[in-house]
């Protein structure tokens, strides 16, 4: 598991090759939200066999997650995500509930909300330079009651990718209303591409 600065994409993407390096076996990465802008950046690495995206964002080469909140639908409403503040990012706690977590009890997502990391300007604003899934095979797992990135964002982002899809009934926080799916989705694409879960 890497712990992202969340400072900036290229930060975060250096740490997860910090990481990826490391290893003396081909790795899956896993990104979930914005981690999937970390995992498409950091996942050209030759150790990495797979990619997998839970509820994730999916930009190409030139896109960052801004670009890809700008194409979200129109008519739904966009994440919380609070004007900056000292160059940090929030996502409203009083939103935090209905947008992140809404398959969590409340006291549950009152905890995520209030345990959150902030989020560097540059780490949404960020372009990728080069898409891993361009040229690494990858899975995706959809959130149908999400609120935070649209299904019919996800859907499209992931058929751009040509990812093998899952579909799930939960919230952005599918990890944690559904481990065992997530796990499961992890185990298949490990499998996929003969690495050891």
């Amino acid at each position: 598991m890497v712990q992202n600065p969340t400072l900036s994409l290229r930060d975060d993407a250096a740490a997860a090759r910090l990481i990826i390096d490391a290893q003396d076996s081909p790795v899956v990465l896993v990104g979930h939200s914005y981690g999937g802008a970390v995992i498409t950046e950091a996942g050209t690495s030759p150790n990495v066999a797979a990619l997998v995206y839970i509820a994730g964002f999916v930009p190409d080469a030139g896109e960052s997650v801004n670009t890809l909140l700008g194409g979200f639908p129109t008519d739904v409403p966009g994440p919380p995500i609070l004007p900056p503040k000292d160059g940090f990012l929030f996502l409203d706690r009083d939103s935090f509930h209905a947008a992140f977590a809404g398959d969590l009890s409340a006291d549950q997502a009152a905890f995520m909300a209030d345990s959150q990391v902030p989020w560097g300007v540059d780490a949404l604003g960020q372009q990728v330079t080069e898409a891993a899934w361009r040229t690494k095979p990858s899975w995706y797992m959809f959130t149908t009651e999400d609120k935070m990135i649209p299904p019919p964002a996800q859907r499209t982002m992931a058929g751009r990718a040509g990812s093998t899809t899952v579909e799930a009934v939960g919230s952005h926080s599918i990890f944690v209303s559904q481990p065992a799916a997530v796990a499961d989705l992890i185990k298949r694409a490990a499998s996929a591409v003969a690495v050891a879960p």
